[in-house]
């Protein structure tokens, strides 16, 4: 009689009990959302680590006026963004900014972009030139621009080359025309073999049969290239296009090794701008002021490139 009420009472406490819950509290779907969580746990420690609360602090920090030298930390509110506003050198350095960011991302794509068509080709060799453009990818950052800086001193290999053609070369990285046209090629030839192999994987995507078809329409190179491998490789153009711009925009040992910022401020970016701000005058809190504005620059671009793709990314709506 006893075992028959126990029966009941657990059949009873079973239909109360809602669908898909059990008594444990250690269920499959819990301990797989566990499993799930710890594995994201140390990728989400290092953006919050690395990335929110430098965020949070750099932002904090331009509220202050901190002088590391006297020991002092003082809340100034908004006076750093009013020396920001106020700032006479800010134009030119936004200018410079503007210009190599440009400069280096029409370049880079463009050379990218040619050079993946070229090697696309199946023509002999192509494995040697794909290594050879690749290979400064891979060089030290810093080893490369020391070696290019020896390069286009005025008595620098660059112009020990023209010599020989009989063309007298200027000091590059001295005067105001070339100096910025010199960072910008050093930094072109550095990266493009990454951009170069992105687009040579998009290249070798887009499948034959849609060139075969339009040249059976009657479309010639360049109209099967600009109405059917660009589309189809839009995609990767916009990856590169976000990666080039925002590297575009923190650019700084090229600048600190090759020119300082000069002649003048000729090549004074932003970034190069902060540090000096920052780590040469001591202005920490304006330095923190830079770092927020060039944020605000990085974001806004960022998402004008994301937000235009659907104009012209394919399978984009």
């Amino acid at each position: 009689m006893a075992t028959t009420q126990l029966a009941r009472g657990a059949a009873t406490a079973a239909l109360r009990r809602p669908p898909g819950r059990s008594g444990r509290f250690w269920t499959i779907a819990r301990r797989d959302g566990l499993v799930g969580y710890l594995f994201v746990a140390p990728q989400l420690a290092g953006s919050v680590l690395f990335v929110l609360l430098p965020l949070v602090l750099v932002g904090w920090y331009s509220l202050q006026e901190w002088n590391v030298l006297a020991g002092t930390f003082e809340f100034v509110g908004g006076d750093n963004y009013a020396k920001l506003v106020a700032d006479t050198n800010l134009r030119s350095v936004l200018t410079a900014t503007a210009l190599f960011s440009v400069g280096l991302v029409l370049l880079n794509l463009s050379l990218a972009l040619a050079l993946a068509v070229l090697l696309n080709q199946r023509l002999r060799g192509t494995t040697l030139f794909r290594t050879l453009f690749f290979s400064p990818v891979l060089v030290s950052l810093v080893a490369w621009t020391i070696v290019w800086q020896f390069l286009l001193q005025k008595d620098g290999g660059v112009n020990g080359l023209l010599g020989l053609a009989g063309v007298e070369g200027p000091n590059w990285l001295r005067g105001e025309a070339t100096a910025m046209l010199s960072v910008i090629v050093v930094q072109v030839i550095k990266n493009v073999g990454l951009n170069m192999v992105l687009f040579l994987a998009a290249l070798q995507g887009v499948p034959r049969q849609l060139h075969e078809a339009a040249e059976l329409d009657g479309a010639g190179p360049w109209r099967r290239f600009r109405s059917v491998t660009v589309p189809l490789i839009s995609p990767t153009i916009l990856l590169t296009s976000i990666i080039t711009v925002v590297g575009s925009l923190q650019v700084f040992a090229q600048i600190a090794v090759l020119t300082q910022g000069g002649p003048g401020t000729s090549t004074t970016v932003l970034v190069y701008y902060l540090y000096q701000q920052a780590f040469q005058f001591r202005h920490f809190g304006y330095g923190a002021t830079l770092s927020v504005l060039l944020f605000a620059i990085v974001a806004a671009l960022t998402l004008l490139q994301w937000r235009l793709r659907r104009r012209w990314v394919f399978h984009e709506s």
